[in-house]
């Protein structure tokens, strides 16, 4: 069991996502930062898809009810164990009456606390993934408060052999105070002029103030319309398309000065014209973005992005084959 005495600013239990519910209308939610939180788990021996705790920025402080070890992953912060620095990307053995607590992360956003045996929420709809806006899965269907009791698994055979086990270096991603992000252009890019087009590719963007796991903000330049009507059965501001299915890192222009990136909580369809979407590989480079953060978009093919995807998957396999 672990006891909340603070829930920071926000920290919900998540894992590797929903399936098989996206036509239905229902989001994936799952970890913004899934590198970070399968690297916990590896750390662990923990099987992939084992919930954990995501903190947002301003971290919880929180009372371990038992023995066990935990690897606490993603955006860099000061996390303290019994009041001392801890480090992060190790395993760290912890007794019962033991307190961890994190301050303020220094660079990126999401923060990872992954558990031997991984926190036990019941499943809703094939994992334990929260999804603040319908009050689904997680805990409770919310962020941790003051009080909360979040049960934990048992330490998995072996594991306490294995504290003091490290990420090697290399393998530990970088939080820049700038991106270039990749998109695959298309689905209703063709309503843009060939001056927005270029004007989005070519600029550089902001992250916006109101960004979370539904949807980032960028603003910084202009990207103007082709002088059309909308088309039968849409709205009649140059935005509007008729309703389409949204992918997860859609690029919507809502209006000519602002773009809006869906995320693993956002909406599955709608309205708007999408100009790209960005690639599954740059996801958690999106979510460890800062409010302010300096961002570029770089068009991509659809191979180079299935390349990008499974790089990624063999950099976690290369870890996890390290630390046999």
């Amino acid at each position: 069991m672990l006891t909340i005495i603070d829930g920071g600013l926000q920290t919900l239990v998540q894992d590797m996502g929903r399936k098989e519910y996206y036509h239905l209308g229902v989001p994936p939610s799952g970890a913004a930062d899934k590198y970070s939180y399968l690297l916990g788990n590896i750390l662990l021996g923990n099987p992939h898809d084992y919930a954990a705790l995501e903190i947002t920025m301003l971290g919880p402080k929180i009372e371990v009810k038992k023995k066990t070890v935990i690897a606490i992953t993603g955006a860099p912060a000061l996390v303290m164990h019994n009041g001392q620095p801890a480090p992060m990307w190790e395993t760290i053995c912890v007794q019962e009456g033991d307190t961890i607590s994190f301050k303020a992360a220094s660079r990126g956003v999401k923060t990872y606390l992954c558990v031997s045996g991984g926190i036990q929420v019941p499943d809703v709809l094939g994992c334990k993934s929260t999804y603040t806006l319908s009050h689904l899965g997680g805990y409770k269907g919310r962020k941790l408060m003051a009080g909360d009791d979040v049960p934990i698994g048992e330490p998995l055979p072996g594991v306490f052999h294995h504290v003091g086990k490290r990420i090697p270096d290399e393998f530990i991603p970088e939080f820049p105070s700038s991106a270039d992000i990749r998109v695959v252009m298309g689905i209703s890019s063709y309503r843009l002029s060939d001056e927005g087009i270029k004007a989005f590719l070519d600029s550089e963007w902001r992250v916006g103030l109101e960004s979370n796991n539904v949807a980032y903000r960028y603003t910084g330049a202009r990207v103007a319309f082709k002088p059309l009507d909308p088309p039968f059965g849409a709205g009649s501001n140059s935005s509007n398309a008729v309703d389409i299915v949204y992918p997860v890192g859609a690029i919507m222009v809502t209006n000519e000065e602002e773009l809006i990136l869906l995320l693993r909580d956002a909406t599955t369809g709608g309205g708007y014209v999408t100009i790209g979407t960005a690639i599954n590989a740059d996801l958690d480079l999106i979510a460890q973005s800062r409010p302010h953060t300096t961002t570029r978009f770089l068009a991509v093919t659809v191979d180079q992005a299935i390349a990008a995807r499974l790089q990624k998957k063999r950099r976690l396999m290369a870890v996890q084959d390290l630390l046999r």
